[in-house]
């Protein structure tokens, strides 16, 4: 039985690499059946959202970044060649970090453990590209929120693109802004929309695809 959150069964879409994305960004991924995500896209440093993330922390909005190695030759690197950083010990301060701006969420303890082999202690030799984090970030998310699209992922220029997919990978992530949703803090610091999809996980639960579903609504294609 097809997802009732796909309202558009016909359509493949094409996207970027984007770890923990927002909220609208998984809006517009349950809407369609299939989906490839463009792991060999040119590398462009200015293109954050591949290892940047924000969150609701005690004061408001927080960006959270996961260093990485500079390629040698920028111009000819994609981001499938990117490796992670251990620049920081960045892994504990993440999760500190999610620690103090959900763990009084509902939702908190009962999804936490599965996001914290993803915060793993690295060593220089032992790290894998960004690309790759970002996949397993994805499928885990997807999972959570019970998504039945169809992603494939694309790492390398010698696999073909999609024919006829509607191309995302340089158009804005769609806001979710009309739709708001209970947040922990949001007495107290207002609604705080097109956080990561985290926010939305912590906050509600398995809720969440019904979040979800009123956000489908509003966005095009």
């Amino acid at each position: 039985m097809r997802s009732p959150l796909i309202i558009h069964p016909n359509t493949t879409l094409l996207l970027p690499p984007t770890l923990f994305g927002k909220v609208g960004h998984y809006a517009l991924l349950a809407s369609c059946s299939d989906a490839t995500v463009d792991c060999a896209m040119k590398f462009d440093k200015r293109r954050k959202e591949t290892h940047r993330y924000e969150i609701a922390d005690t004061r408001g909005r927080l960006s959270l970044t996961i260093p990485v190695s500079k390629p040698e030759r920028s111009s000819e690197a994609l981001w499938s060649d990117i490796k992670v950083s251990t620049h920081g010990e960045w892994w504990n301060l993440h999760l500190t970090a999610l620690e103090s701006a959900y763990g009084r969420t509902p939702w908190f303890e009962f999804y936490v453990d599965s996001f914290r082999h993803l915060f793993r202690r690295r060593t220089p030799d032992d790290c894998e590209s960004i690309t790759s984090l970002c996949e397993e970030a994805d499928t885990l998310v997807r999972n959570l929120l019970a998504i039945d699209t169809r992603v494939a992922y694309r790492h390398d220029t010698s696999t073909p693109l999609p024919c006829n997919a509607t191309d995302m990978r340089h158009s804005p992530t769609p806001s979710a802004g009309e739709v708001s949703y209970w947040q922990v803090r949001g007495d107290r610091l207002g609604f705080l929309p097109d956080l990561s999809v985290l926010d939305l996980l912590f906050n509600h639960g398995p809720e969440s695809p019904i979040i979800l579903r009123d956000i489908i609504s509003r966005i095009t294609i």
